[in-house]
């Protein structure tokens, strides 16, 4: 069973991860619009997302409100999703835990909360009993996913899919046959 979104504690403040509702999207999207301005994405994919996999969508509150969102969902190995790209419907035999995003203000980085969910969705990947994480890690993020077990993967059929990201995006995966520690 998967564990229920949960607090991380930083200096001076409580945050808590908790699910997503459809109340949220808007904050969604202004927190995509200012962490993320060189991958802009309708306001459509989030609530996509939302819709076909509510358990992947949280949710990061402090005193200050939101500040955080995680999008995820079960999906095929090798295949990330192009940027800005609604998904239709989930496939029915996924082959990984797709993290779409894990976008965070200024205020609630250097806190821990970035582990904490990355740890959540490894519990879900593991209740949905899939092999594996998958991501597509771009701002320069690889060295975050790295430290959390993800490793890049050189595949020339991922070049067309990435290339709607940048240059520099990188699909990774994390594998789950063995237990590891977020």
């Amino acid at each position: 069973m998967p564990e229920k979104p949960g607090p991380a504690k930083g200096p001076n403040r409580l945050f808590q991860w908790r699910a997503m509702t459809a109340a949220d999207l808007d904050r969604v999207a202004a927190i995509a619009a200012a962490v993320h301005p060189a991958f802009p994405e309708d306001a459509a994919v989030f609530a996509e997302r939302l819709g076909l996999y509510p358990a992947g969508c949280l949710m990061l509150d402090g005193d200050g409100g939101s500040a955080a969102y995680c999008l995820s969902h079960p999906w095929r190995a090798g295949d990330p999703p192009a940027l800005n790209m609604r998904l239709g419907a989930l496939p029915a035999q996924p082959s990984t835990y797709y993290i779409h995003d894990i976008a965070l203000m200024p205020q609630a980085r250097g806190r821990g909360v970035a582990a904490a969910v990355v740890a959540q969705l490894v519990t879900l990947a593991r209740a949905e009993r899939l092999p594996t994480l998958s991501l597509v890690a771009v701002n320069g993020s690889g060295g975050f996913w790295r430290r959390h077990g993800f490793r890049a993967v050189a595949d020339a059929t991922l070049t067309a899919r990435l290339a709607s990201y940048d240059a520099t995006a990188t699909y990774m995966e994390r594998r789950l046959t063995r237990k590891f520690h977020p």
